[in-house]
């Protein structure tokens, strides 16, 4: 479990595709601190450790995970959002974030609000439903207040501090990102579903 607030901004320094494709992410992490096996959230997605180096960890990602993330879209060089797992005590800054990403959705529009970025994403369709304003959501990893829906389309609001130690200040418009609404309204859903 993560709570989407981003402790490292990471990066890809090495793509191999094997049976699975395995990814050497650079992190400013203290790696002795990190267990073989351990679940790293990098742009919101729940990898395992799988090798580790001085200054980098190796992870394996599945055809599966690469068909319902951006994840396919990574290159070399390419920053990444990392959050390590939650231990007990922790604070809980953000919101409950499983890692397991629902959706892509797509930045359609972007626009200054003074020191902050006004960003519009679509949703898929049968995500939509789930995404409530003033509801949470985590967009690559990120735990970020939906300020408006409109169909399919949602807004946020990228605060200068969320820019500068995440990589949503370097985002444009077309970009693909992952997304994982929140399990609270995933419940709720079910539970309206089945009739309870």
């Amino acid at each position: 479990m993560f709570t989407g607030i981003i402790t490292d901004v990471g990066e890809i320094s090495a793509l191999e595709q094997r049976g699975d494709l395995r990814a050497r992410i650079k992190t400013a992490y203290d790696i002795s601190t990190i267990d073989m096996g351990a679940s790293i959230a990098s742009d919101g997605v729940c990898l395992t450790v799988v090798a580790m180096g001085d200054d980098w960890y190796d992870v394996e990602i599945s055809a599966e995970t690469v068909s319902k993330t951006n994840l396919g879209d990574w290159t070399e060089g390419r920053k990444v959002n990392l959050e390590r797992a939650l231990k007990v005590g922790d604070e809980l800054g953000g919101h409950i974030v499983s890692g397991h990403v629902d959706g892509v959705a797509k930045i359609i529009a972007m626009q200054q609000e003074g020191d902050s970025t006004r960003v519009t994403f679509r949703a898929p369709e049968d995500l939509a439903k789930f995404i409530a304003p003033k509801g949470s959501v985590a967009l690559n990893g990120t735990s970020l207040t939906v300020n408006e829906v409109e169909g399919c389309d949602f807004g946020v609001n990228m605060i200068s501090h969320t820019k500068e130690v995440t990589t949503w200040g370097t985002a444009k418009v077309g970009d693909q990102v992952n997304l994982e609404i929140d399990t609270l309204a995933r419940y709720v859903a079910r539970l309206a579903e089945v009739g309870v």
